[in-house]
């Protein structure tokens, strides 16, 4: 009996996050993100934001530069006198320029413009750390999706023998009618189990298909989890905090739309102001007046000059434009308050999250190393006479939870550490890689 039940454990894999990977040509995470990084319709609509977005620089240079026309006009017109027609012909070629010398407004406008640019960099940034954290969150969760077939496919196998067995010795009546009850319904639970797990499965990979456009036949799994996991770069909370605070591209976004909405209200403010322009002109002219004399003449005329505008009164519009911008100004301090807050308790629960991973992985590892143990010994007294075949199942079922648990708790510490960097602006594809080599041993 001993020797039947050894025989099925040897031949189990080391499960996803306890299993090795299943075949060599298996795409690991970094091969999946780069797939992604081509792929992915939403990282690639971000990507085509943040390059509209660049834009907004020499839109907002345009209000201080030269605004230069051409105007040109050619007419013939007949022109009766009595009895006699006469065909006049005349044109005009008109060339304008205005060079804004002191528009406050535009000054700001161009002002703006840079800050946008910067706030559609750190959404950018926000963009590619989101691809990362996805394509991440969805690989684990086939991982895990795979560690629950393969561990229904063993309980299955190993339940099928014991049910072969306590059909056996009650045949030959060394056992009751109860063990054989007990296995045959240990068996069928399984096999449901087993259904159901294969569905997730498939609903995880289709979720990845989602993010890389194909549908992932193999992943690699996780060699066995080493015995120390690495140290955090920062090595308090509070570090990672202040880390957050100068460094998490949401709050950029946020501080950005700040100093957008204070730039707002000067740039109102500024419609109170006078402007200055320097304005040229140049006309040339044939035929004028020719329909009134019947002979028109040619004029070429040449001008330069200031021009100065001063708004006195706009129906108090611009006043209520002000308030509104004040309003909005306020509205956007507020949301960079709670965004900051947001930020910090975000960074408290994934500091959290990682070290208590930490030492739940390594109190699941002992609990495996447990759980093996205790079957051996239930195993050892079934064989004995001192176990039943009920008390050999729970072992078996026991063991198969920790590997179960710990496979999916060290795919969560992961994770966590992904999201932990996350909210300090510290993911990129270094760190990714880091997680990965983690994930490969």
């Amino acid at each position: 009996m001993i020797n039947i039940m050894h025989s099925v454990f040897i031949s189990l894999v080391f499960l996803a996050g306890t299993a090795l990977c299943t075949s060599l040509s298996a795409a690991n995470l970094m091969d999946i993100y780069q797939e992604a990084l081509e792929q992915d319709a939403q990282y690639q609509s971000a990507r085509a934001s943040y390059q509209a977005a660049q834009e907004k620089l020499p839109q907002g240079r345009a209000g201080l530069m030269p605004n230069i026309n051409l105007s040109a006009t050619r007419q013939v017109q007949e022109v009766k006198f009595g009895s006699t027609t006469n065909t006049i012909q005349s044109r005009g070629v008109t060339i304008s320029a205005t060079q804004p010398l002191i528009r406050f407004e535009n000054f700001i406008i161009y002002a703006q413009s840079k800050t946008q640019v910067s706030q559609a960099e750190s959404q950018f940034v926000i963009a590619a750390q989101d691809l990362i954290l996805r394509v991440a969150q969805a690989y684990f969760n086939v991982l895990d999706a795979q560690v629950d077939v393969e561990v229904a496919e063993a309980q299955k196998e190993a339940i099928l023998k014991q049910l072969e067995q306590a059909k056996r010795n009650f045949e030959v009546g060394i056992a009751t009618i109860v063990d054989t009850n007990e296995a045959q319904a240990r068996f069928d639970l399984t096999l449901s189990q087993e259904i159901a797990a294969r569905n997730a499965l498939e609903i995880s990979k289709r979720t990845l298909q989602g993010i890389i456009n194909r549908f992932p036949e193999q992943l690699a799994g996780s060699h066995e989890i080493t015995s120390d996991l690495p140290s955090l770069h920062y090595g308090s909370m509070d570090e990672w905090v202040i880390a957050a605070e100068e460094q998490n591209f949401a709050l950029k976004v946020q501080q950005a739309a700040y100093e957008l909405a204070t730039k707002e209200v000067k740039k109102t403010w500024a419609q109170h102001y006078p402007t200055v322009d320097l304005v040229a002109q140049y006309s040339d002219q044939t035929g004028v007046g020719a329909a009134f004399t019947g002979r028109g003449i040619d004029l070429t005329s040449k001008s330069i000059g200031l021009q100065l505008n001063l708004p006195l009164f706009q129906g108090l519009g611009t006043q209520s434009r002000v308030r509104e911008a004040i309003a909005n100004q306020e509205k956007a301090r507020h949301d960079l308050e709670n965004s900051r807050r947001n930020t910090q308790l975000q960074v408290r629960q994934h500091y959290l999250n990682v070290t208590n991973g930490i030492a739940q992985v390594t109190a699941l590892k002992q609990a495996l190393i447990s759980s093996q143990t205790q079957l051996d010994s239930t195993m050892l007294g079934q064989e004995v006479g001192v176990r039943t075949e009920v008390d050999v199942l729970n072992a078996q079922q026991q063991l198969y939870s920790a590997r179960r648990d710990l496979a999916k708790a060290y795919h969560n510490y992961l994770m966590s550490r992904l999201r932990l960097s996350a909210e300090a602006g510290e993911l990129d594809e270094e760190v990714l890689q880091q997680i990965n080599n983690l994930l490969l041993g």
